[in-house]
């Protein structure tokens, strides 16, 4: 008589992916003949997708705007996305990968981007700053406690401004 053990659980990417990029340079080519101190807001939006039983799409949106003396200088906006395969997790295991893990792995993309585009539009190179995804988590759990709310990460946003 064999006994089946347990599934390992099984986590994979299985395809990372630009599903949208835009660029917007309202002021050009004037800015670059001013001196300007830019302002940068940054916005990010989590999305997910349940595809199949163990397939998710999570879309990692960013929209940075670089502002200066009340004009804006840039607006870039990126949907980065992945495909990753969930197999063999509790379903608070699964709400946490989706909302820790997986937007760990495609916000280096989207930075990347984010940088290239705007070097291709004549700007400095943007560089930025890591993302505590873990962190972000902890204070949305936190929030819906206060509030009562469900455990629904399926749609996130939060915002960053810089000077």
């Amino acid at each position: 008589m064999t006994q089946s053990s347990p599934q390992a659980p099984e986590f994979v990417i299985q395809r990372i992916y630009v599903k949208d990029l835009s660029l917007e340079s309202p002021q050009s080519p004037h800015v670059f003949q001013e001196e300007w101190q830019p302002e940068l807001n940054l916005q990010f939006t989590m999305n997910t997708n349940n595809l199949t039983a163990d397939n998710y799409e999570l879309v990692l949106q960013i929209t940075v705007t670089a502002s200066s003396k009340g004009k804006t200088l840039f607006l870039v906006e990126i949907k980065q996305a992945g495909l990753f395969t969930l197999k063999g997790f509790l379903d608070e295991q699964i709400q946490q990968i989706l909302s820790i893990t997986c937007p760990t792995i495609l916000f280096p993309y989207a930075r990347e981007a984010i940088s290239d585009v705007v070097g291709k539009a004549g700007f400095p190179p943007l560089y930025l700053a890591p993302v505590n995804f873990e962190a972000l988590y902890a204070q949305q759990e936190q929030h819906e406690k206060e509030n009562g709310a469900k455990n629904k990460l399926n749609h996130t946003q939060n915002s960053i401004t810089t000077h």
